[in-house]
């Protein structure tokens, strides 16, 4: 198991400067493993969010809907969601009310790609939590934010 006084040799005045510090080492680490997990499937994290949120809506959304359920606010969804549909992942589709909004749908493509990535895609990075200990730990970022 990891100890971040270990991990970057150093030590902390306090409990709270090593907990913030281990949340952003700790973020960085399953980021890193992210992307060298979504790599082969040619996509990045933040596409794959999106498709999934596409996949849970079941139906066409708005474009700021999109960006309002995505895990990172990243502004730059446009062009995440510009390179999936050049993948053919996802379909804009102008709004006949108003010309100003656009709504987006995952295509067949993509629905396949997130059945193709299911099989892999795995919770291992918490296998060392208990199903107790998750809950904690959620609890916790919650109670952070």
């Amino acid at each position: 198991m990891g100890d971040i006084s270990k991990d970057i040799n150093s030590t902390f005045p306090n409990k709270k400067i090593k907990a913030m510090l281990n949340i952003i080492y700790t973020a960085n680490w399953i980021s890193s493993k992210q992307n060298t997990f979504f790599k082969p499937f040619g996509i990045s994290p933040q596409q794959f969010n999106i498709l999934r949120i596409l996949r849970g809506a079941g139906k066409p959304i708005k474009v700021q809907t999109i960006k309002e359920r995505m895990l990172e606010r990243a502004p730059n969804a446009t062009r995440l969601m510009d390179k999936l549909c050049e993948k053919q992942l996802i379909n804009r589709l102008p709004c006949p009310e108003d010309r100003r909004v656009v709504h987006i749908e995952i295509t067949k493509k993509g629905l396949l790609l997130l059945k193709d990535i299911s099989k892999d895609f795995k919770d291992d990075l918490l296998e060392n939590l208990t199903e107790a200990e998750a809950s904690q730990l959620s609890d916790l970022l919650d109670k952070i934010r």
